[in-house]
């Protein structure tokens, strides 16, 4: 049997089809843009997905395997917001993640003490509730024909089985939802003018969701049924991806923003540091993550204006890691989320001097970002989440004078996997696989193998310590001048 994982992407979509041991068989990929019609603003037209979805299908079909496909999973892009009329027809482009024009009905939102108590998590201008109450305000005819909101994943659930339907990991992203208990709040739905027959079914993201319309499976060239599971959320997909399902498992993401995810066997909210605590793709677990906007974008940054490639860099510093040093670096080059949820704080250098050279620019650079994720551990500790070890992976790990500073700042060995996949694409075909077969998820969530153990510098735990404890007191005062 052969299963499908499909990652939704704000810049593009991933096909990946794996056997029944999750081996990958073939993948593709298809890329659109979003559009910014206005400032802070940031759309996509959801045909844009269709035609991406269909034009990985037409070359995944001449793979082998294809006929075997028996489930498929879709991760997706989270909080987006897409209108539908009463014939489902799309109303306007979707309102993304990353668009800020609804902070004033965010701030209005959150102000609402049920927002945090039930959802738990702040109302951030990104999530979906304050995007419809924008839409209220500033198109009204919009807002009084929507049928229906779905998030991105429900979307292309709604094209493969007809059904509207969700699951519990995306649509608490929503600030609609009650994450405890795993279902939409009428309380916080009233509150933001919306209501339950508005919303899709909800189903865990490893339940079947449905099964693939008669047509389209004809047209794919399928002749067995195929089991449309309920899907996730993007980042609880990458837990499913790679094998964080337990409290004690999670990952760091090195990308363009940075990501520390653990993995909870409960409910533990913390809206007040600014931790996103969201439903696992899978029954009676839930998972919270920090997240800082500008991680490798800090170094893709200074790359620019240098004139180089990243990595040319960070070579000159070598493989072992030196003390801190007197250049301090804010990386917050596009605000920050945790643990300030402030959109309008902007990055600084201090300690500058007229010794100061690239390499020491660079270098604070990656320790401004280093202590960025450490912020997100503390929050984390502060939840009592349990983590000894993180996988690392993304873009930035390939830097092992990165790993080895942010195992040092972190004081947790970092493992790195091997080689093959284990992102978002694969967590949304292990969710396939087991809402076709029944499986159970410990089966088949698995970390994957670890190539190399980055673990802390014994020697500098204790100067880096000390340098992040200056971090902290270092944001407030620059927020204050800025």
């Amino acid at each position: 049997m052969s299963y499908l994982g499909i990652d939704l992407g704000t810049s593009g979509l991933r096909a990946l089809l794996c056997d029944e041991a999750g081996v990958p068989l073939a993948s593709a990929e298809r890329h659109y843009e979003a559009r910014h019609p206005g400032s802070g603003w940031s759309e996509q037209d959801p045909a844009d997905w269709i035609a991406a979805l269909e034009g990985a299908v037409a070359e995944l079909k001449a793979q082998a395997g294809w006929a075997a496909l028996r489930g498929i999973g879709v991760a997706g892009h989270m909080h987006g917001a897409v209108l539908l009329g009463a014939d489902d027809a799309v109303l306007r482009p979707c309102i993304l993640w990353n668009d800020t024009r609804s902070f004033a009905e965010a701030a209005r939102l959150d102000a609402m003490p049920e927002f945090r108590e039930i959802s738990g998590n702040i109302v951030f201008p990104g999530f979906t509730a304050p995007k419809l109450d924008w839409v209220r305000a500033h198109e009204p005819e919009v807002f009084a024909a929507v049928a229906k909101v779905l998030l991105p994943a429900a979307y292309l659930n709604l094209y493969l089985t007809g059904d509207h339907v969700a699951d519990m990991s995306d649509s608490a992203g929503s600030a609609w939802f009650d994450t405890g208990r795993r279902d939409w709040s009428d309380a916080l739905l009233a509150a933001g003018h919306m209501s339950r027959a508005q919303m899709p079914r909800l189903v865990e993201g490893s339940a079947p969701a449905g099964r693939l319309r008669p047509g389209l499976a004809s047209a794919w060239g399928l002749s067995q049924p195929v089991t449309v599971a309920g899907g996730a959320g993007d980042n609880a997909a990458a837990a499913c991806g790679t094998g964080a399902l337990d409290e004690g498992q999670g990952f760091v993401s090195l990308g363009t923003s940075g990501v520390l995810l653990a993995a909870r066997d409960g409910y533990h909210p913390l809206p007040g540091s600014a931790l996103h605590t969201f439903c696992h793709a899978v029954p009676g677990r839930w998972y919270q993550m920090g997240v800082m906007l500008s991680c490798t974008d800090s170094l893709n940054w200074l790359a620019r204006i240098a004139g180089m490639r990243p990595a040319e860099l960070t070579a000159p510093l070598g493989e072992a890691l030196q003390a801190p040093g007197r250049v301090r670096f804010l990386p917050y080059l596009s605000g920050e989320r945790t643990p300030h949820n402030d959109a309008a704080i902007r990055g600084a250098f201090t300690g500058l001097g007229a010794e100061t050279g690239r390499d020491e620019m660079t270098r604070a650079v990656l320790e401004g970002v280093a202590f960025g994720l450490r912020d997100s551990a503390e929050a984390l500790r502060g939840a009592h989440a349990q983590l000894e070890h993180l996988l690392a992976i993304g873009g930035g790990s390939r830097s092992r004078y990165w790993l080895r500073l942010i195992a040092t700042v972190l004081g947790m060995p970092l493992h790195l996997p091997s080689s093959g996949e284990f992102g978002a694409a694969l967590g949304a075909a292990r969710l396939g696989l087991l809402a076709a077969t029944g499986a159970a998820p410990e089966t088949v969530i698995t970390p994957p193998a670890t190539a190399e153990v980055i673990e802390p510098v014994a020697e500098l735990v204790a100067a880096y310590d000390a340098a992040y404890q200056r971090f902290g007191p270092a944001y407030r005062a620059i927020r204050e001048i800025q």
